[in-house]
């Protein structure tokens, strides 16, 4: 057995080569990118962005690819959406770049905190970030603090780059909870707004220390909605490079280093193929759908068509594109966050202004209606951050429309009434006719050109005029005109 040591020996020699190279061969060792996915969002960031987002990286790990581009224009918008979207990056086996591109581009509000938790930050010229402060649905001003005063931003704190844990921590420096004194956006206002801004702050602040960028300047985008351009961004550390294109990108950040879940990675992409990958026609079309305003306007396309069909039984079309166009906002309000109460007020205030037309309340359904429905659109979306709402020129288009309907609507009732009856039983009474036929009791008689029954308590002759004082079923209550009569 003796002779079988040496063999022995020798394959454990050889394993113990195999592991070595197996461990070299480990994430943090150079591997060249295959190719790049580029993806692209341009507009307001929701629900179905996120969806895009997460169909490409998935697509990019399932081909291998060694890096997902992420080329961005967005003024910003829903907070749950982008929150989707950074967690799928931070979660991302391939490493993902963020280009706000191209020249005159964006990357403001949700963009900016997107652009913060991506592997590597790129701007190219005359683009800008910032403006990542959370706000209220609507526009609304800042409402006073409990002195009564309008809170106001302080003088900006000194540039630099990232606070050290050795700075000392003076009036307008963020602290350890990332407070920045009296003049912070955070310290005055209601609770609701101190705590929206104070968790987006810290939110921001921890993709910032996380990917080694300029943690202050994220702050003060966050409480000051502060902005920048790319030149500023690039000399505060708030990105990592400027480039002209996408090539120009690729060839700056070959041979960088990032830091992925299984390990650090180093870009090989000098060289690398490129491949757009485009949102599918379904895509765009359940994006535009999903628009805040746009369902909105669904909404009442279908609310109105409906009330219309019901109001015309028969019409079809209206009834068709109402239901239609009922149910498509409902899917977008399934994937918006949809405050109910403001749903209801808004519903609530069409019917009242439709009632107005049936019940005599001298305009108390209609003004109250009217009210009820702009307070519905202003709070039919609820989004802590405030990124999403209802535009308020299209409220007070539609406002405007449904109250002119609602005028419109009174006012033709209150001319019907004031016409003069033109059929039925009202009409009949005190009609004027012509004896048909002599008769005592009951005998023919001629009103409005037909040929009626009637009965009468006197004696009348053919040709002698009558007037209708009853009618019983089909036959009529007459009495003589005058004392003249006819001729026989």
């Amino acid at each position: 057995m003796t002779h079988l040591r040496p063999v022995g020996i020798a394959l454990l020699v050889l394993l113990a080569q195999l592991i070595s190279g197996v461990s070299a061969a480990a994430p943090d060792a150079t591997v060249p990118a295959s190719g790049v996915l580029v993806m692209e969002i341009d507009g307001t960031i929701g629900p179905i962005t996120a969806e895009y987002f997460r169909s490409g990286l998935r697509r990019a790990q399932d081909k291998g690819a060694g890096l997902v581009l992420l080329r961005m224009d967005t003024p910003g918008g829903l907070d749950a959406a982008m929150r989707d979207i950074v967690k799928d990056i931070l979660a991302a086996r391939v490493p993902v770049a963020c280009f706000v591109s191209p020249s005159g581009a964006r990357a403001a509000s949700a963009g900016t905190y997107i652009l913060y938790a991506c592997h590597i930050a790129a701007m190219a010229p005359a683009t800008n970030l910032g403006s990542a402060t959370p706000v209220q649905i609507g526009g609304f001003p800042s409402l006073p603090d409990d002195n009564g005063t309008i809170p106001q931003d302080s003088e900006d704190p000194d540039e630099g780059s990232a606070a050290s844990p050795e700075r000392p921590v003076d009036e307008g420096q963020p602290d350890a909870s990332g407070s920045t004194g009296p003049g912070d956006r955070a310290s005055g206002g209601t609770a609701m707004e101190r705590k929206i801004v104070n968790d987006a702050a810290a939110f921001i602040r921890g993709l910032a220390k996380l990917r080694g960028r300029n943690v202050d300047w994220a702050q003060r985008a966050v409480r000051k909605a502060e902005n920048l351009t790319a030149g500023e961004a690039l000399e505060r550390g708030v990105i990592d490079l400027v480039a002209s294109d996408v090539g120009d990108l690729l060839r700056q950040i070959d041979g960088r280093q990032v830091m992925l879940p299984d390990g650090v990675l180093t870009l090989r992409t000098a060289n690398a193929n490129t491949e757009e990958f485009e949102p599918d026609w379904r895509t765009k079309l359940l994006s535009a759908i999903t628009d805040p305003n746009i369902a909105y306007v669904l909404m009442l396309v279908g609310i109105y068509g409906l009330i219309y069909e019901l109001a015309n039984p028969g019409a079809i079309m209206p009834g068709v594109i109402g239901a239609i166009a009922l149910v498509t906002a409902l899917f977008a309000f399934q994937a918006l966050p949809v405050n109910y109460a403001g749903l209801t007020l808004l519903v609530l205030g069409m019917a009242f202004m439709v009632l107005e037309a049936f019940v005599p309340s001298f305009g108390a359904l209609g003004i109250g209606g009217a009210i009820a429905f702009v307070i519905g659109s202003v709070i039919l979306y609820r989004d802590e951050a405030g990124q999403i709402g209802v535009a308020i020129p299209l409220i007070a288009t539609f406002a405007l429309l449904s109250v002119a309907l609602f005028a419109g609507v009174v006012g033709y009732a209150l001319k019907s009434r004031r016409r003069p009856v033109v059929s039925g039983r009202e009409e009949m009474l005190h009609a004027v006719g012509l004896v048909e036929e002599d008769f005592h009791d009951i005998g023919r008689v001629r009103v409005h050109s037909e040929s009626w029954s009637a009965s009468t308590s006197a004696t009348l002759r053919k040709g002698q005029q009558v007037r209708v004082t009853g009618m019983d079923g089909l036959r009529l209550t007459v009495e003589p005109l005058n004392e003249d009569r006819g001729n026989d």
